[in-house]
């Protein structure tokens, strides 16, 4: 599969050179890596602000490549999907899925070797059984009172 995120031309591991404010756009998307969890509906606990990932996928997910089928113009489908920025991670990351880079990164963790910035493979994600690849159900064929019988324990 060839791989949506441009990651040619990216200096080796600039992700430990710089800080995630400093990223160039490029950058920025390349630190992707293709899971597909954060297109994942989720839960929120009103009285913990626990959040808990469902198998419920967004209307745009494409769940064989794991990635937006719109992603430049999803948000006239979706208009409450989140553009995730350096200056906006400090609310977004708590919901982040755990092995989501942004969220390392903001924790200063490092990448996983499965990362495809590490493993040069933009699949890697998928042959670690990291992405949702597969396995995800449609939010117009799944009630949202049902979305509770689809959460999954993080990390996959």
């Amino acid at each position: 599969m060839t791989d949506p995120i441009d990651r040619d031309g990216l200096k080796k591991r600039f992700w430990e050179k710089k800080p995630l404010k400093d990223l160039s756009q490029k950058e920025w998307e390349a630190l992707c890596d293709g899971c597909g969890k954060c297109c994942l509906n989720k839960l929120e606990d009103e009285e913990t602000g626990e959040v808990a990932l469902t198998r419920v996928a967004c209307r745009l997910l494409d769940d064989s490549s794991c990635h937006c089928a719109q992603y430049p113009i999803r948000h006239q489908f979706v208009p409450e999907c989140i553009v995730l920025k350096p200056d906006n991670l400090d609310t977004h990351a708590y919901w982040m899925p755990q092995t989501c880079a942004y969220r390392l990164l903001w924790k200063g963790k490092p990448l996983y070797d499965w990362h495809p910035l590490i493993s040069g493979d933009p699949d890697s994600v998928h042959k670690a059984g990291i992405s949702v690849q597969g396995w995800t159900v449609s939010e117009f064929e799944t009630p949202e009172e049902e979305w509770e019988d689809h959460i999954i324990e993080e990390p996959i």
